[in-house]
């Protein structure tokens, strides 16, 4: 990253550091020697009060004064000399007092230029200034006066070693500095990297987040307000997963609302437009029929029993189609509980098939169906039975050529396959997948021969759908074989 925040630290740092550095060489290098010469004034100075205040109380003579003199002399590196005022030395703290008593006559007789002393200080009775030995060409800081005795006396301390001692120190600071600029670079390169790692990851993270990952969580381990942060990031990754997770499940129920409410819709369109048309002729020929008996076409009672039974028929189609409706009605908009209990379906099949051994007697079929023992199953024992009569009551009706009806119950597994199946003619392919539609019918002038209203399949496959279970037909040269299966144990 050309901004990045590791970079933009280490060089903010760095910089700070070096121009720290540099700052404090040039005070050392500028201003080290002057802070060391203004330094020796206050020593020197302080030597003079001692001496000065020694000679004032008549201690000049003491040895306790004398070894206290020597001392502060030898500390601060400072020669001492005192002249009577007969010009003999009175106090000196060397035995080379010969070049202090010169200097003090030079003093005296005012016998040196202002280059060869520099007046720095002018007190009352002293002065300090800064000389030049031309024998050692060595400079020195001179404080030279009269006591309160009236007694001349020198002090000085060498200044050459204070202007190497600074010139050393600045040279040796350089070198510390540039080391250390080097060493602490490295160092704070690092610890930016370290510093800028786990801010790294929380981009990172972030950026993951913006792209709809949320499995992406802050894993470094960090007591700060960088990990305070990264524990929030992680919160808030499961917040917006959780809420993104609500809303998609909100907005796909509302997608299957709608189009739930747009098959209602439909529905409610088709089911209009169907019972207006399956109603039209029954109403027709009702209407007809009764016109006819009210207008007396015809007197004799044969026939107005004819009319009376044909309107009873018609009545009675429509009574059956609108109850098939009503209970088809209920299952597609899941208005219909399905029960689910444990029963014998080889009874049931055998109780459908005697309520219709009658009609199949009348019209000369043949029945097949052989079950030794109960065969229990789990389903919807009522919906079961309607998934029956239908095949069977639609086996009856479209039974032809060998007259045959044979009914089989087949375990598979865990389930119980229960087949219907009547010689006749194949449906046509084009209408196999057709057949489990409302009102759709193969063979209308048939349909309408025995009654049938085209939503008896339709109630199968509602029936079926309800409980989840699988369901067709078959086509055979032969005959064609409608099925279903149910559970034949606990699942």
């Amino acid at each position: 990253m050309k901004h990045s925040i590791k970079r933009q630290m280490a060089a903010c740092f760095i910089g700070v550091m070096a121009v720290t550095l540099i700052c404090c060489w040039l005070v050392n290098r500028f201003f080290l020697e002057n802070y060391y010469i203004e330094n020796k004034k206050h020593v020197i100075l302080n030597a003079y009060h001692v001496l000065n205040n020694g000679v004032s109380e008549g201690r000049l003579e003491e040895s306790e004064f004398i070894t206290e003199l020597d001392q502060i002399c030898a500390t601060d590196n400072i020669s001492l000399f005192v002249m009577d005022t007969s010009g003999n030395p009175r106090l000196y703290s060397n035995r080379d007092y010969k070049t202090l008593q010169r200097r003090l006559y030079a003093y005296i007789f005012e016998l040196e230029t202002p280059e060869t002393a520099r007046v720095l200080v002018q007190g009352e009775g002293y002065v300090i200034r800064e000389s030049k030995d031309f024998l050692t060409q060595a400079d020195y800081l001179e404080l030279i006066g009269t006591l309160d005795s009236g007694e001349p006396f020198i002090m000085r301390t060498a200044v050459e070693s204070i202007r190497e001692s600074a010139e050393l120190s600045s040279r040796f600071f350089a070198y510390i500095g540039a080391a250390g600029i080097l060493v602490s670079s490295l160092l704070i390169w690092w610890l930016s990297r370290r510093l800028s790692q786990p801010m790294m990851e929380l981009a990172e993270l972030s950026q993951r987040m913006a792209d709809l990952d949320f499995n992406a969580k802050f894993v470094s381990h960090q007591n700060n307000e960088i990990g305070f942060l990264g524990q929030h990031m992680n919160q808030l990754s499961e917040t917006l997963e959780q809420t993104i997770s609500e809303l998609k499940t909100a907005n796909n129920e509302l997608q299957k609302d709608i189009e739930h409410k747009t098959q209602i819709d439909e529905m409610r369109k088709d089911f209009l437009s169907n019972v207006s048309h399956e109603l039209k002729t029954p109403i027709a020929l009702i209407q007809g029929y009764a016109e006819g008996l009210k207008e007396c076409i015809n007197d004799d009672p044969e026939s107005r029993d004819f009319y009376c039974e044909v309107i009873m028929d018609e009545a009675g189609k429509m009574n059956t189609m609108v109850k098939n409706l009503l209970a088809l009605n209920q299952l597609e908009f899941g208005n219909d509980i399905t029960s689910m209990e444990r029963f014998d379906i080889a009874d049931l099949v055998q109780n459908v098939l005697n309520s219709v051994g009658i009609l199949m007697e009348q019209k000369g079929i043949h029945l097949i169906f052989k079950t030794n023992e109960p065969l229990y199953v789990w389903a919807d024992e009522f919906k079961v039975e309607q998934v029956v009569t239908n095949y069977v009551s639609n086996a009856i009706n479209h039974c032809d050529y060998d007259k045959i009806i044979e009914v089989k119950l087949v375990r598979n597994g865990g389930s119980v396959r229960v087949s219907v199946f009547n010689t006749g003619n194949p449906i046509p392919e084009n209408d196999l997948d057709k057949i489990w539609i409302k009102f759709y019918k193969v063979d209308k002038a048939r349909t309408r021969e025995y009654g049938g209203s085209g939503i008896g399949l339709s109630i199968v496959k509602a029936v079926m759908e309800s409980m989840n279970k699988e369901y067709g037909v078959k086509n055979y040269d032969n005959g064609v074989e409608f099925w279903f299966e149910v559970d034949g144990k606990v699942n």
